[in-house]
């Protein structure tokens, strides 16, 4: 999961406003094409994480990944510290916080069952959220479709689940939709990335102890403070920086339901990289989540409105 001249509003239902961004030219390739280019890049994070977390724990990836992603973020944007009022404090810190405990609960369902359900029950958050704050009823349709899809993509990984596994993928998912939130209110209260830069710092902060408390030492390790890195950058700096700058302009329920490519491209990314085979069944359901994604973006997007959640 970008400018200071709108304030947020005070829920998620939509409120219409303008872009603030980009040539009309570009219609919604440029948010769309954000948001790919950050699925397809959190997935090769994801198999690096995988290979890491024997190495580290899963809440010493976390910490890595969150700390240094805080520091490359800093490094770069340098973000200003003083001229923000206490409410533009507030949104930031609560988007760190959300940052945070959607990596730590995810990884910690990742620990307890397949990545596959993981993921799948984890959408279910940016799900609900397209339906709650899309004002037009075809987004039902579209929210279905995709649930559906990623129902379908999960397969036989349902009937046997650990029910702390399931409750942490279901907080994640809860996480996930806030983080949509409160993404787009930062962008709009700060510069650039300042604002992710800020929050990602505070996140960092907040989880370091128990990544400490877990992993001790073990993050000390070069290797390990080297496949932490390749995954801040991978599962962090890029598709948070790509999203943010999305969310300018690209609807809150048309942005959540593109998230539901999230499955798809972990699907396709293991049959290309991983030789895993697509079954009939797992075929139509990315067939399923495409659809779903593209008519969102069109029904959205193609109205040349910014929903601001």
């Amino acid at each position: 999961m970008t400018t200071s001249s709108s304030a947020p509003t005070s829920s998620p239902t939509s409120t219409v406003t303008p872009p603030t961004h980009g040539p009309r030219r570009h219609g919604s390739l440029g948010p769309v094409g954000l948001v790919l280019a950050g699925g397809v890049s959190v997935q090769f994070g994801a198999a690096l994480a995988v290979t890491l977390m024997p190495r580290a724990g899963a809440l010493g990836v976390v910490a890595l990944r969150l700390l240094v992603a805080a520091l490359v973020l800093l490094v770069i944007c340098r973000p200003r510290l003083r001229g923000h009022s206490r409410t533009d404090w507030g949104t930031v810190v609560v988007f760190g916080l959300t940052l945070a405990a959607m990596n730590g609960l995810f990884y910690q369902a990742l620990d307890r069952i397949s990545l596959g359900a993981a993921v799948t029950l984890e959408f279910l958050g940016p799900l609900a959220l397209s339906v709650l704050a899309s004002r037009r009823a075809v987004n039902t349709v579209w929210a279905g479709l995709a649930l559906a899809g990623v129902f379908l993509l999960g397969g036989r990984d349902f009937g046997d689940l650990d029910p702390a596994g399931v409750l942490f993928a279901l907080g994640a998912g809860a996480m996930w939709a806030s983080y949509i939130v409160f993404s787009a209110r930062t962008g709009r209260r700060f510069p650039q990335a300042d604002g992710l830069a800020l929050a990602m710092a505070i996140g960092a902060l907040a989880f370091l102890p128990l990544g400490i408390a877990e992993s001790g030492t073990r993050l000390l390790d070069p290797v390990t403070v080297g496949l932490g890195a390749g995954v801040a950058l991978m599962s962090s700096v890029l598709p948070y920086t790509l999203e943010l700058l999305a969310l300018r302009t690209l609807p809150a329920s048309a942005f959540a339901i593109l998230m539901s490519l999230e499955p798809a491209l972990a699907a396709l990314a293991g049959f290309l990289i991983l030789d895993q085979s697509l079954s009939p069944l797992q075929a139509l359901a990315v067939a399923l989540v495409i659809t779903a994604s593209m008519g969102a973006v069109r029904t959205q997007v193609g109205r040349g409105k910014a929903i601001t959640p």
